[in-house]
This record gives structure tokens, sequence and C-alpha cells, in this order.
């Protein structure tokens, strides 16, 4: 790792030691460096409508279930998405020219590695199983991971607390054992409304 990465690195491994029984991680943002792609791929399907839209509006919703993000851009733009062709599209358009491209966030994707198999590890994602399931293969930690919740997964997404405590069910373990790590506000507001501590990666 280079030193700014083995920097944070340390201090992830600091604020998550402690008691806990399960690691409970993001993927996009906070596993995946691929934000950008993401950003990329709702802005070149709002252009195919003619829509210009701005990234970061993407930024400001991280997290959110794809669909309540274009909830949100309808809402911003006045416009009239379907939020499931918008998926669709948008889901298309970055598995297939995108995500082989995916770069780890080195320390995050350190720390789960090192903890497998003393941990037990979960992801939780608003992101679209075959998408994560991918993404996670593409950074070779696909194999490290027991338990997957992604978008569709639970009744609700983030900000509720649905899919942290579905992951720590699977897993057997007790919320309050659970540390999660992520990137964005929605996940935050998920984790403390399941009752978890949690490490603001983008905050590092």
């Amino acid at each position: 790792m280079e030193k700014m990465s083995l920097q944070k690195y340390k201090a992830l491994t600091k604020l998550s030691s402690g008691d806990f029984k399960a690691f409970l991680y993001d993927c996009d943002g906070t596993l995946a460096d691929n934000m950008g792609a993401h950003k990329q791929s709702y802005i070149r399907v709002a252009a195919d409508e003619g829509v210009v839209i701005e990234g970061d509006i993407i930024d400001e919703f991280a997290g959110l279930p794809i669909i309540k993000v274009i909830d949100e851009i309808n809402k911003r733009y006045k416009t009239n998405f379907d939020p499931a062709e918008f998926t669709a599209r948008k889901h298309a358009l970055f598995f297939n020219e995108f995500i082989e491209q995916t770069q780890p966030i080195d320390y995050v994707v350190n720390h789960l590695k090192n903890h497998a198999g003393k941990i037990r590890i979960g992801v939780v994602s608003g992101g679209s199983r075959n998408s994560v399931e991918k993404t996670l293969t593409v950074l070779g930690i696909r194999h490290l991971v027991e338990v997957l919740v992604c978008a569709g997964d639970t009744p609700n997404g983030k900000p509720y607390a649905d899919p942290f405590l579905a992951a720590a069910a699977q897993l057997g373990v007790p919320p309050e054992q659970c540390l999660v790590f992520e990137d964005g506000e929605p996940g935050v507001q998920a984790a403390i409304a399941a009752g978890m501590q949690w490490v603001r990666i983008d905050k590092l």
C-alpha cells in the first residue's frame, strides 16, 4: 500500500477494534472506487433523453437504491423519467461498459481481507445483486463475503435499517455487535437506525 493508504488502513483498523462479531461493508464508494463511473452512467442515460444532470446529485444521494435516486432526479430537474426503465438502462450501461474498470479502495479492501475468517463479513449495498456480485468478483473478494444484501432484498432500503438488520440476522450476529463501513449519508442513517456502530469511510 502507498503511504496515504497505509495511514488510512491503520486508522480504520484502530476505529474497528472492539468487541465486534461482524463487519458490514457498503460496496460502491466504500470497497469499490467506481462512483465516478456510476455518475457517468446516470448522466449518459439522462443525456440520451435530452436532459443534462449534474453529478453532484449522485454524490448527494449515494447509498440510496437507484430507483430512489431517480425519484430525486425527477424532483430536482422536473423530469418524468420512468424509474424502472431508467434503472434498467443505467444498470446495463454500467455493467457492460464500466464495471470491469472497477478499482479497489485499497485500505478498505485490505481491511476486509485481513479480517475475513476472524470476523463475520457481509456486504450491504443499494445496488443490484448481479452488479454487486460482479464488482466484488472484479475486486477479488467475493469469496470472502459470507452474506450479501442488495437492492430489493428487503422491504425498505437505506436509509431504513432493514438491509443491515437482514445481514445481521443472516450472519446470526446481534446488531450491537456489528460495525458498518459506509461512504454515504443514507447508509450511515441506516446503520444508526439498526442500532449499529459505524465508520464513515469518506471522512478518513
